[in-house]
């Protein structure tokens, strides 16, 4: 069966704090706010070179322990590109960052320096502020400890079809429920940077097979809503509501985030990666037998 957009845009979502696995935690919730920071790069500059420049801001961040934490999210579809998702509780919080920014010289020329060596290697950088919204939301959960994949949705809604818009969310969550899916998925709205009736969905996935279990779902839903017709008439109120939607498949990059506590506790092998220098400095302490074995395989790149 093809997947309808509905089924392939709804069931696929991520971050924000959702950044979201299948169960509802207290213990973490989705951020109020989030900074989406996305950066275009010129052909050929993704990989190490970015990573180093981008680790002239993980450093300042965590010098001056803004607590604005961010994930990076580097491109598997679509145009070459980087997003930098970052986390807040309310724009309060966004704003007392930007204080401690602005009142520290210091931190504001390292960051130009920073900003200036980054932007060579970029074609275009432009930013999205979203804020969260919980009934468009379905089982989210903030933790991004294990968190590799993560898929973002787009919605554009119809101007005059924004009541449509929950109306027919809620009917697809209550499918979800009844077919008791895997979905899960943290909603926001655009509040600055994009055209109004804009909506993102966000998922993280453990593993890509995360995605193959969502398709394999599929057949769930179908008996949810009563079969094919069931699903051409939650299509059709879909349709009504939106004028656009598609999807985007992005890796976390632990190199160039700056990630909260929890995270790192959680797995400290992925979001405390050794660096090169570590790697030599290692490699230098090694045994005298070692330091004389071949070189490992260079890794396959694109």
């Amino acid at each position: 069966m093809k997947i309808s957009p509905l089924l392939y845009g709804m069931f696929l979502v991520v971050t924000g704090s959702s950044i979201a696995e299948a169960q509802d935690s207290s213990a973490a919730k989705p951020a109020a706010v989030l900074q989406v920071t996305r950066e275009y790069l010129k052909p050929g500059k993704s990989g190490l070179a970015h990573d180093k420049t981008e680790a002239g801001f993980v450093s300042l961040m965590n010098r001056a322990k803004l607590q604005g934490h961010y994930v990076a999210l580097n491109s598997m579809s679509g145009k070459s590109r980087a997003l930098y998702i970052t986390l807040y509780s309310s724009f309060a919080a966004w704003d007392a960052d930007n204080k401690i920014v602005n009142s520290d010289p210091a931190f504001a020329s390292e960051y130009d320096r920073v900003a200036g060596a980054d932007g060579e290697l970029l074609d275009s950088l432009d930013q999205l502020l979203f804020s969260y919204d919980e009934d468009l939301s379905f089982h989210p959960n903030a933790d991004l400890s294990h968190a590799r994949y993560v898929e973002i949705n787009i919605f554009h809604v119809r101007p005059g079809h924004r009541k449509d818009w929950y109306d027919v969310t809620r009917s697809w969550k209550q499918t979800n429920e009844k077919a008791g899916t895997s979905a899960h998925w943290a909603a926001y709205e655009i509040a600055f940077g994009e055209e109004g009736g804009t909506y993102i969905s966000l998922t993280s996935h453990k593993s890509l097979a995360d995605v193959d279990t969502e398709i394999a779902d599929s057949k769930k839903i179908m008996g949810a809503v009563g079969g094919a017709e069931g699903m051409r008439k939650l299509d059709e109120a879909f349709w009504q509501a939106v004028d656009s939607s598609h999807s985007e498949l992005f890796t976390i990059n632990p190199r160039q985030s700056y990630p909260d506590e929890r995270w790192i506790n959680g797995d400290p092998g992925f979001w405390k990666p050794q660096t090169a220098g570590q790697a030599a400095t290692d490699a230098a302490g090694s045994s005298t037998a070692a330091s004389t074995a071949q070189s490992p395989t260079k890794p396959v790149s694109r």
